[in-house]
């Protein structure tokens, strides 16, 4: 059970509790591919194969293994080796990885989302705690958020324990009273549990939770989740 009494702040996750991210990915893939058409016809003909975009991307990954949790480095030099395999200008990796990232930052948030956020914010600090690059800034939702702290910038991902308790360190408060908010079982809950972190798991596809230990809390829909505050 969520004991409300000890709750001083908010950590929320991003892609999958606030938006569904594979349509802002597959939009953003799709721009990427449209700009590279019209400015690098080779390069985008070798993206158009998913072996070739898949290898590529294996290649940066082995290569950098310091970019582990850095998707936005990892993207722009996929974009980069492939210019330079097309026999193309590698320069164009910038503009090219630009385009992208604007797209991906389109994201068509869940109905409940910003009605939520406004609920939330009112009464506690919130901070953006994400394993993406997703940037709260560029989508509108800077306003609700005290921190944001993502994964490719701190250096490590949930479920590690340091950026729980750095997401905690942001807004002054100790991970015992914390509540984090997010979609994924292992990553969001498990994570925060072992920070002993208070949890509500947003399950909004009917998942079956299949861990010994549990979230405080499970949710449909974010709007479920303000219902446990009282008014």
């Amino acid at each position: 059970m969520l004991d409300l009494s000890k709750i001083k702040a908010i950590t929320l996750d991003l892609d999958d509790t606030l938006w569904p991210v594979w349509p802002a990915i597959d939009r953003a893939e799709r721009a990427l591919d449209e700009w590279l058409g019209r400015h690098a016809p080779m390069t985008a003909a070798l993206f158009s194969s998913p072996v070739a975009r898949h290898d590529i991307r294996g290649q940066v990954v082995q290569a950098h293994p310091e970019w582990k949790y850095n998707l936005s480095a990892i993207r722009r030099e996929a974009i980069r080796v492939a210019l330079q395999r097309a026999g193309e200008d590698p320069l164009l990796a910038g503009p090219a990885f630009d385009v992208f990232f604007d797209a991906r930052n389109r994201v068509t948030l869940f109905e409940d989302a910003v009605l939520a956020l406004a609920f939330l914010s009112s009464r506690f600090p919130l901070v953006a705690l994400s394993n993406g690059n997703a940037d709260i800034q560029r989508i509108g939702l800077g306003p609700y958020f005290q921190a944001s702290i993502s994964a490719q910038q701190f250096g490590v991902g949930k479920p590690d324990p340091r950026i729980f308790h750095a997401a905690a360190g942001a807004v002054g408060v100790e991970p015992a009273g914390v509540l984090h908010v997010g979609d994924d079982a292992a990553l969001d809950v498990l994570g925060a549990l072992n920070c002993n972190m208070q949890t509500v798991w947003v399950n909004r596809a009917d998942h079956l939770w299949t861990h010994d230990a549990v979230p405080h809390e499970t949710v449909t829909t974010l709007t479920e989740l303000c219902d446990l505050f009282p008014r």
